[in-house]
């Protein structure tokens, strides 16, 4: 509960979670919990490091608690609330969706008029948001490309959308559908924002996309610890390494005891490493990775012909 309220709780809050009134007083008072305002604590932990997301988070919570109860937060501020990552979103503002009202930016809080607000609405610990398909199709519609990919690839990787979801969604948007439909197209299956602004990169600057399966490494025993931080491209006997920044959710697996397959097919004769910061600059990225294709094919004497050339 405290997690999506920006590390934030009441009173009331920590009681519904089974916490007696003696506990909680001995909690604030061995340290343990911080009182942040009056009715209002914190657990010690979350105050070493407030991000962008988590003082979101925090002004989400204030918002709706002051709001009506035809107010719903949406947009970013919803997928917040989904605990969906909000890399390059603008958090400046918290935005609402209500019936009513004066809409547009005031006082930090972006207020969207819809009448009626539906649909797709949830209720959860007393919080009041749009559904996760919602808030995706709102942030598609009124983001950046980039982010909103991001966004949509790590539902769709957690599970907790699927594609006729978000484009049900798009339908019922008021504007934007055209926008918001070619965010679902440009979707990745990555599983890691590093990984989805890279896929991005590549369908952008139309490189070849590269294959589901993870690289062959005969030194490491299991070929899936190289899947989340590695593409493969068998035409091009190439892999591109990144830094696997900011995984995914999704549910722990218990191993597989069974022996893993036989690699059959071309061993990859160059590697290409992406880093963090390079995905700032598309271009450079798709640049190096062009000329680690050339080099992979001056190496093996392997040229591909565009087949469509003019004779």
């Amino acid at each position: 509960m405290a997690s999506i309220r920006g590390g934030v709780f009441t009173r009331a809050d920590a009681r519904a979670c089974g916490y007696a009134d003696v506990d909680i007083d001995s909690f604030l008072g061995s340290g343990r919990w911080r009182r942040i305002r009056r009715g209002t604590y914190a657990a010690q932990r979350s105050l070493m490091l407030v991000t962008d997301e988590v003082l979101h988070l925090r002004r989400t919570y204030r918002v709706l608690r002051a709001s009506g109860p035809n107010v719903f937060a949406s947009h970013q501020s919803a997928a917040a609330l989904h605990a969906l990552p909000v890399w390059g979103l603008d958090l400046t503002r918290v935005h609402v969706t209500a019936p009513d009202g004066r809409s547009g930016r005031l006082r930090g809080v972006h207020r969207h008029i819809r009448d009626p607000v539906g649909p797709g609405l949830q209720l959860w610990n007393t919080l009041r948001m749009v559904s996760p398909a919602r808030a995706i199709a709102e942030v598609a519609a009124t983001a950046p490309p980039m982010p909103a990919v991001v966004l949509a690839d790590a539902a769709l990787y957690t599970g907790i959308v699927d594609r006729r979801a978000l484009k049900q969604a798009i339908t019922l948007l008021d504007h934007g559908n055209k926008r918001a439909l070619d965010v679902i197209e440009q979707l990745t299956g990555a599983a890691s924002i590093a990984e989805s602004r890279l896929r991005q990169i590549l369908a952008t600057a139309g490189l070849p996309a590269p294959s589901p399966h993870p690289p062959p490494d005969l030194d490491q025993p299991d070929p899936d610890d190289v899947a989340a931080e590695a593409l493969w491209f068998p035409d091009e006997r190439t892999v591109v390494e990144f830094e696997p920044r900011f995984p995914f959710y999704s549910e722990e697996i218990e191993p597989s005891t069974e022996d893993p397959p036989v690699f059959e097919g071309p061993h990859p004769v160059e590697h290409c490493w992406i880093s963090w910061t390079d995905l700032d600059d598309p271009a450079t990225v798709a640049d190096r990775i062009r000329t680690t294709f050339s080099r992979a094919a001056r190496r093996t004497g392997i040229r591909h012909f565009n087949q469509a050339r003019v004779r």
